[in-house]
C-alpha cells in the first residue's frame, strides 16, 4: 500500500506539485494550506501543502519534509480557493502564485507575527523637555508627532519611516512610553461627514443595500464628484455590521492622502477603528503584521496597493477598487495578475459587493455595464458646487516655443499666479530631454542594451535608459563625428521645471516625478511645501491621480501629440484617461478652473471628441471601433513572450509553440499571430519575440491554453529561453 504524502506547491516556474513524506503522522493532520520546509535538490524551500494523498512515486524515491512550519493552516477557506482559481485562470504555477500572495517574511518561513497593538505617547518629562530636542532631528519630529496624544505604531510608520530609532532614543531618556492597546474589532458608530448630495446618496444607498451579497458596481463619477465620500459612507455601514473593508488604490503616492481622509472619519473617538495600510513602502515586518491582523479579523479597514488584494478577509463586508482603470493594478512580471479582476473574483467568492470607482472607467468595465454584469452608479456633477474646468486647445503649429511652452500658456500661468492661485504643468516624460542629438551628423545617444534612446537627465549631465536603468555621463563631443554640437532635444519635466523657475522666480516651482518622490512620504511633503499660496507644480502622471489640490485653478498639458499616433490599440484610451484625470485637478474648490492643451493636431478626432463630449463620448466611439476590429473587450488575448541573448533559440521555441497551438485548435477557433519580434526588439541586452493568441470567446481561449501549456513545458527549446504567458495583457510591448 503506497504511503500517504504531502503534495506541496513550491515557488518554482513549474506547474506541478511535489510529493514529500511527513516526519510524523501528525504532520498529515489538517495540513492543507500549511507551510512546510522541504529539501529540493541541494537547497531548502518553503512551500504550501495543497493536498494529502497516496504517493504516486516509489517510496524509496520520496524525500521527507524538513519541518511543518504552521501548526494550523495559514491559507484556508475562500482565500485558498480563490488563489487556486486565479492560478488556473492565469495558467500560472500554483506555487509561484501562493508565494506572491504571502508577505516576504511568511514566504521565507518566518512564523506568523504577533499582532499585539501598541501606542506611543510623551511622558510628562517628555512634554517638559520636548523644546530642548534639536529642531529638525528625528527625535524632535517624533516628539512633535506625539504632542497631541498617543499614536499607534502603524500611524507612526506612515508618518515617519525611521521612527523606531528615534523612539528608542527617547525611550532610553524617559521621554516617551509604549503602551499596549486593545484591538478594536467590534461594530462602530459612524462619524459624521459632509452631507451627501442626491447622486452620492443614491450611490451609497445602493451599495449599502447590497451588503451581504455579491454585486459589482461601477461608480462612474466625474473628477471632484465625491467618490471617496461614497466609499466612506458604505464602509461605515460595513463596520456597523462588524465586517472588514478592503480598499485598493493604484499607487503608493495616493496612499497617504487616502489614509488621512479615512482616519479622520473612521479612527476618531472611542468607537473608531484603526485604518491599516499595505504597500511597497512598508518594511517586511510591518507588511507581515498587517497581513496577520487581517487574518485574525483584528484589522477592520485596509487601504493598500496591488498586493493588498491577497490579504485574508475572514469577516469580509466590502471591497473597493479606486481608480479602477489604472494600469498599475496589473502586475507586469512574475505572475501577471490583475488586482482589479482578482478583487471581483474574491468578491464573488466572499459574497460581498465590489465597487470599482473612476472618472474614466476602463472600456472593459463600461462593456460589462452594457452587458448588465455591473450596476452603473453615476455621479455627473462635482461636489460642493464646483464646476468643471473650461478647456482650451492651443494650436502650437508655427509658434516659437520656450522649452516646450507656448506664449499663451505662459501668459495663462502668469495670470493664475497673479490671482494668488496655483498651476499644474503636466508632461508625461521625466528627465531633462528625451534624446541627445548631434546637429552636425545626426547622431543620437542610444542605450547599449535596448533599442531605445537614452534620456537626458541632470540638466544634460547624465544619460539614463528608462527601460533597463543603465546610466552614463553625457559625452563632451559626438562619438561619431567629434563635433561639439551635441544638444538635448525635446522637453522633460526637469527642463520644464528649469524654464518655469526662471520665468516665475518669486513662487515655488515643485517637480513631481519618479526621481523626486523616491522616499515614501516625499509627495506628501512636496504638496505641504506648496501650501495654499501661489505656486507651480510640474509633473508626470503621478499628479493626475486622485490628489485634491484646492488652490489649483490652471492645468497646462505639454506633449499631447505623442499619444495621438501610437501603434498600440490602447493608446487612445490611455491618453483620454490621462487628459481627463489631469484636467480634473483644476477648479475643484470655489475657484473656476481652466485647462490648456497644447497640440500640433487641434483637429484630431480624439481631441475633438474629448473636448466636445467628454470621456463618455470618447468611450462610446472607441468601444464601437474596438468591436468592429475585434479588439478587447470584444476579444480575449493571451501573449506568449520569450527572450534570449540570441535570436535563433527564440525562433525555434516560438515556432515549436505555434505548431503545438495549431494542433490544439478546434472549430470554435483561436487566432494565432506570430511569432513576431516585440515592438522593442532588444531590452536589457536580450532579444524579445512573442506569439499573440486572440479569441472572441473566453472559454475557447482557456480550453486551448489548458491543452497547450503542458506541451510548452515539455519542449526542449523552452529550456533555452526565458518565457512567460500573460493572460489579458495590457501591454503588448
Amino acid at each position: 500500500m503506497p504511503p500517504t504524502v504531502l503534495r506541496v506547491a513550491l515557488p518554482l516556474p513549474h506547474p506541478g506539485l511535489f510529493d514529500y513524506l511527513p516526519q510524523s503522522p501528525s504532520d498529515l493532520l489538517d495540513a492543507v494550506g500549511a507551510r512546510v520546509s522541504v529539501p529540493f535538490r541541494s537547497r531548502e524551500l518553503v512551500g504550501v501543502v495543497v493536498e494529502v494523498g497516496a504517493a504516486e512515486s516509489a517510496p524509496d524515491r520520496l524525500r521527507t519534509i524538513v519541518q511543518r512550519i504552521d501548526a494550523a493552516p495559514l491559507l484556508t477557506g475562500e482565500l485558498f480557493d480563490s488563489l487556486r482559481r486565479a492560478a488556473r485562470y492565469y495558467h500560472a504555477p500554483l506555487g509561484e502564485l501562493l508565494a506572491t500572495a504571502l508577505p516576504a517574511l511568511l514566504r521565507a518561513g518566518e512564523p506568523l507575527p504577533s499582532t499585539q497593538a501598541f501606542t506611543w505617547q510623551l511622558t510628562e518629562q517628555g512634554r517638559t523637555e520636548r523644546d530642548r530636542l534639536r529642531a529638525g532631528g528625528r527625535p524632535r519630529q517624533l516628539a512633535d508627532c506625539l504632542l497631541a496624544g498617543a499614536v499607534s505604531e502603524p500611524m507612526l510608520a506612515d508618518h515617519m519611516p525611521e521612527w523606531r530609532s528615534a523612539a528608542r532614543a527617547l525611550l532610553s531618556r524617559g521621554l516617551v512610553e509604549r503602551i499596549e492597546s486593545r484591538a478594536r474589532a467590534g461594530a462602530t458608530s459612524p462619524q459624521r461627514g459632509p452631507r451627501l448630495h442626491d447622486e452620492q446618496q443614491r450611490a451609497a444607498d445602493a451599495i449599502v443595500h447590497a451588503l451581504g451579497s455579491f454585486q459589482p458596481f461601477l461608480l462612474d463619477g466625474v473628477t471632484g464628484s465625491g467618490k471617496t465620500e461614497v466609499y466612506l459612507s458604505a464602509i461605515q455601514a460595513c463596520l456597523q455590521r462588524g465586517q472588514q473593508a478592503l480598499v485598493l488604490v493604484p499607487e503608493i503616492g495616493l496612499t497617504p492622502q487616502m489614509l488621512r481622509r479615512f482616519r479622520e472619519r473612521l479612527s476618531v473617538g472611542v468607537d473608531g477603528v484603526e485604518v491599516h495600510s499595505l504597500h511597497s513602502g512598508l518594511g517586511d515586518g510591518a507588511r507581515a503584521k498587517v497581513w496577520a491582523s487581517m487574518l485574525r479579523g483584528e484589522a477592520r479597514v485596509l487601504v493598500g496597493t496591488r498586493s493588498a488584494v491577497f490579504c485574508p478577509l475572514p469577516q469580509a463586508g466590502l471591497i473597493v477598487v479606486d481608480e479602477e482603470h489604472d494600469g498599475s493594478f496589473k502586475q507586469q512580471d512574475g505572475v501577471r495578475y490583475s488586482a482589479r479582476d482578482l478583487a471581483l473574483l474574491r468578491g464573488q467568492a466572499l459574497g460581498v459587493p465590489v465597487v470599482l470607482g473612476s472618472a474614466t472607467p476602463a472600456l472593459e468595465s463600461l462593456a460589462a455595464v452594457a452587458a448588465n454584469r455591473y450596476q452603473h452608479l453615476r455621479l455627473t456633477h462635482r461636489a460642493g458646487g464646483a464646476v468643471a474646468p473650461a478647456v482650451r486647445v492651443v494650436d502650437v503649429r508655427r509658434q516659437a516655443l520656450q522649452s516646450g511652452l507656448s506664449t499663451e500658456l505662459l501668459a495663462a500661468i502668469g495670470n493664475c499666479l497673479a490671482r494668488g492661485e496655483q498651476a499644474l504643468i503636466f508632461r508625461n516624460r521625466r528627465g531633462y530631454a528625451p534624446v541627445l542629438l548631434c546637429h552636425d551628423c545626426g547622431y543620437s545617444a542610444q542605450c547599449a542594451h535596448c533599442d531605445a534612446p537614452m534620456t537626458v537627465h541632470a540638466r544634460g549631465r547624465r544619460l539614463i535608459c528608462h527601460h533597463c536603468g543603465s546610466q552614463t555621463y553625457t559625452p563632451k563631443a559626438c562619438p561619431d563625428c567629434g563635433s561639439l554640437a551635441l544638444q538635448p532635444q525635446g522637453v522633460g519635466t526637469e527642463r520644464l521645471e528649469e524654464a518655469l523657475a526662471s520665468a516665475f522666480p518669486n513662487v515655488p516651482c515643485i517637480r513631481v516625478d519618479r526621481e523626486t518622490t523616491r522616499r515614501r512620504d516625499a509627495l506628501d511633503g512636496m504638496l505641504q511645501q506648496l501650501g495654499s499660496g501661489p505656486g507651480i507644480l510640474v509633473g508626470t502622471q503621478m499628479l493626475a491621480k486622485g490628489h485634491d489640490l484646492p488652490g489649483l485653478s490652471l492645468v497646462g498639458v505639454v506633449g499631447v501629440d505623442e499619444g495621438l499616433h501610437s501603434a498600440d490599440f490602447r493608446a487612445g484610451e490611455r491618453l483620454a484617461q490621462l487628459l481627463i484625470q489631469v484636467s480634473g485637478r483644476a477648479g475643484r474648490a470655489t475657484r473656476p478652473g481652466t485647462v490648456v492643451l497644447q497640440t500640433h493636431h487641434p483637429q484630431h478626432p480624439l481631441l475633438l471628441t474629448l473636448v466636445g463630449g467628454g470621456y463618455a463620448a470618447f468611450a462610446a466611439v472607441e468601444l464601437a471601433e474596438r468591436e468592429a476590429a475585434s479588439f478587447p473587450p470584444y476579444a480575449h488575448l493571451a501573449l506568449l513572450r520569450a527572450e534570449a541573448i540570441d535570436e535563433v533559440p527564440l525562433r525555434e521555441f516560438l515556432q515549436a509553440a505555434r505548431d503545438a497551438a495549431t494542433a490544439c485548435l478546434r472549430a470554435a477557433g483561436v487566432e494565432l499571430n506570430g511569432p513576431l519580434p516585440a515592438p522593442m526588439l532588444r531590452r536589457a541586452g536580450r532579444i524579445r519575440w512573442q506569439l499573440l493568441l486572440s479569441a472572441s470567446r473566453r472559454p475557447a481561449l482557456h480550453a486551448l491554453l489548458n491543452e497547450w501549456l503542458p506541451q510548452i513545458y515539455a519542449l526542449k527549446s523552452a529550456k533555452k529561453v526565458r518565457w512567460s504567458l500573460d493572460v489579458d495583457p495590457l501591454d503588448l510591448y
